[in-house]
């Protein structure tokens, strides 16, 4: 079994849609005893343990006052959130993608450190912003391990919702001998050590062109961090819902050619398709100038788009899960997070309140009664279960729009979901993501969904 740190990418286990499983990574290593040491910031409220998985948010007005500003200010409203104030400085920034220099006005916020209620090997952050023309941001953690000693400040994201001033891009190459940035997950190199993350702030930077008085918003941040054990089986839950939401249906293989250059065409595509399906569940999609860049000839311009703007110019993928979050809460009244989920019953309990959800896996042909294919990452979405238990899916790895929902057997679907080891085609052993899920959810849930949103550890 090869090391997590000898991974090329985790580009290799997302990126393609439908291939037959890869070898390459290992699985995320053995748990650690909770501790139960108190929030150092102001959100042990907020921050909400879900066995294995610790997730926290800074996203009320009281949140953004107390991190420590240089440069920015806090803004009350509907949806509180960071903007530029008075610039901090003026720095120059080479885009690695298009070689331009060029400077920007930037300032920034620092959440206070949050104790990990799950001494973590792996913490993903996610944000939700808006960034208007000539403004971006840049995310970026910096965490204290258990052995006293802290890590550097790691990039986890440049991005803005637009190609036009930056492309967005995760930062490869990010390391200290004892964890690695794998795209855009904090990953701890070897955990069979003990090694374990037991707390972490987040950094924002926010830029603009100098001289402008554009700024970008941030509206959420907020990171999960999780210590799964190591687990090639996961024993299927006892059904408790049965429900079916109204998800509309694209599949990526209608685009299979289109737009080569975000990560050659539609048949990798499963990510922007899934992330297309919930946006359009909410009621939200872009208008037709947002799509007016799209070939009219072809159908469903709108998973187009969605691929172009959830495109990772380092990662040359649309599978960045952050990215894809940030995408959805562009639109309005969204929000977007990454998460893990422990069981289907979570899953059961967001769909019971009207919530479906976008998970990432890994499968053999075998595996997967119905499915047709195996993959070596795919991202579907769950919008429903039957009267028996089974999974209701709108899998975008069919050939048609028509095609696209399909029901998966519970225990089957349920273990290569949450298993964060595998044997692939070759028979070595290979990893698998161990819950992780995509949630998109209105900025102001109903009552019913938030409660499932406190459940699942969101909020």
């Amino acid at each position: 079994m090869s090391s997590r740190a000898q991974q090329p990418s985790r580009r290799t286990v997302l990126a393609a849609a439908v291939a037959v499983a890869v070898t390459g990574a290992a699985a995320v290593p053995a748990t650690a005893a909770p501790t139960d040491a108190a929030d150092a910031g102001t959100g042990a409220a907020a921050a909400k343990v879900k066995g294995l998985v610790d997730n926290r948010a800074w996203v009320t007005y009281a949140d953004w006052s107390e991190g420590r500003a240089r440069g920015v200010r806090p803004v009350a409203g509907a949806r509180p959130g960071i903007v530029i104030a008075t610039p901090a400085g003026v720095s120059d920034y080479t885009d690695p993608h298009t070689g331009t220099t060029a400077s920007w006005e930037y300032a920034t916020w620092t959440s206070q450190p949050h104790r990990l209620k799950v001494p973590a090997t792996e913490v993903i952050p996610s944000w939700n912003a808006d960034t208007p023309d000539g403004t971006w941001i840049q995310v970026e953690l910096q965490g204290a391990y258990n052995d006293g000693t802290d890590t550097p400040w790691y990039v986890m994201g440049r991005w803005a919702a637009g190609d036009q001033d930056i492309r967005r891009t995760s930062v490869d190459d990010q390391t200290d001998g004892k964890s690695t940035i794998w795209t855009d997950t904090f990953s701890v190199d070897d955990a069979s050590t003990g090694l374990r993350l037991v707390s972490y702030r987040l950094r924002l930077t926010l830029y603009r062109r100098p001289g402008s008085k554009a700024t970008p918003t941030v509206w959420r941040l907020g990171a999960m961090g999780s210590d799964v054990p190591d687990r090639f089986t996961v024993p299927a839950s006892t059904p408790r819902v049965a429900r079916e939401l109204p998800v509309p249906r694209y599949s990526q293989n209608t685009h299979v050619g289109q737009y080569p250059e975000y990560d050659n065409g539609g048949e990798a595509w499963c990510s922007p398709t899934s992330s297309q399906m919930i946006i359009e569940y909410w009621g939200r999609r872009p208008t037709a100038e947002q799509l007016a860049w799209v070939n009219p000839e072809f159908a469903d311009p709108q998973v187009c788009h969605a691929a172009r703007h959830t495109f990772d110019f380092q990662y040359d993928g649309c599978g960045n899960w952050p990215f894809n979050a940030a995408y959805a809460a562009t639109y309005p009244g969204l929000q977007g997070v990454v998460t893990r989920l422990e069981s289907l019953t979570d899953l059961e309990t967001l769909v019971a309140a009207g919530i479906p959800a976008i998970t990432s896996q890994s499968f053999l042909a075998t595996e997967l009664t119905g499915a047709g294919y195996g993959t070596s990452g795919h991202l579907m979405t769950v919008i429903g279960f039957t009267a028996e238990g089974d999974v209701i899916a709108n899998d975008p790895a069919s050939p048609s729009n028509e095609a696209v929902r399909r029901v998966y057997k519970r225990a089957e679907w349920e273990n290569i979901w949450l298993r964060t080891k595998r044997y692939n085609a070759s028979g070595k052993v290979s990893s698998g993501t161990g819950g992780v899920c995509y949630l998109y959810f209105p900025a102001h849930p109903t009552p019913a969904q938030r409660r499932a949103l406190e459940a699942v550890g969101i909020r």
